[in-house]
């Protein structure tokens, strides 16, 4: 219904902000994270919106990023995971995050979320991964990095793709990968030896 909303920052607290648009103040719910990042009062800002209609309450949560927004539409589709605990997974975790956490069917660092336990997060894995891609993953994080970082995170993406195409799961590849100390010079092949010796510990 409202896609987003660009207007006057006047107040924020730790989970949602106020914005004037043409002389009519919205109350936005937000996660902390886009608090933390939220400009001064006074400034514009521009937020991606998710209005939400229930039998007891219509609210709108904004979002700094459309890629969160996107994020959280996602997360609105498991079962058992509402606006305010989607909200608060996006608190805790990035999307990136997020993305790289359901993809390495990681649990336990979905389940930092608050009210989210270990079988909501598994619950979460499940109708996620089919929706999420490694390709995408990388190329999201890929858009966000800085000239200094990307070169690296196309190393990574490289060694952790040809990880896959010798047979690893997705979760088993992410994992070995991410557990390396990943050094400026090395290059994909350089990780991939690395990976591919502790694949098999794992």
């Amino acid at each position: 219904m409202i896609a987003f909303l660009r207007g006057e920052v006047i107040s924020v607290s730790e989970n949602r902000v106020v914005l004037e648009v043409n002389h009519v103040g919205y109350q936005i719910l937000i996660s902390s994270r886009d608090a933390a990042d939220m400009p001064s009062v006074g400034e514009t800002v521009k937020l991606h919106t998710y209005f939400s209609v229930r039998e007891d309450a219509m609210q709108l949560f904004g979002f700094l990023s459309e890629d969160d927004l996107e994020t959280y539409k996602l997360l609105l589709n498991v079962n058992g995971i509402g606006p305010k605990a989607g909200l608060g997974i996006l608190s805790a975790l990035s999307s990136d995050e997020l993305r790289f956490a359901v993809l390495a069917e990681d649990a336990k660092t979905i389940s930092k979320a608050p009210g989210i336990g270990n079988k909501t997060a598994q619950k979460l894995i499940l109708e996620l991964k089919d929706k999420m891609s490694l390709e995408d993953a990388f190329e999201k994080r890929l858009q966000k990095a800085s000239p200094e970082t990307s070169r690296e995170e196309d190393a990574r993406s490289e060694a952790v793709q040809a990880l896959v195409a010798l047979g690893y799961s997705n979760s088993d590849a992410l994992r070995a990968v991410k557990g390396l100390d990943i050094t400026e010079d090395m290059d994909a092949e350089a990780i991939l030896k690395q990976a591919l010796k502790k694949i098999s510990f794992l």
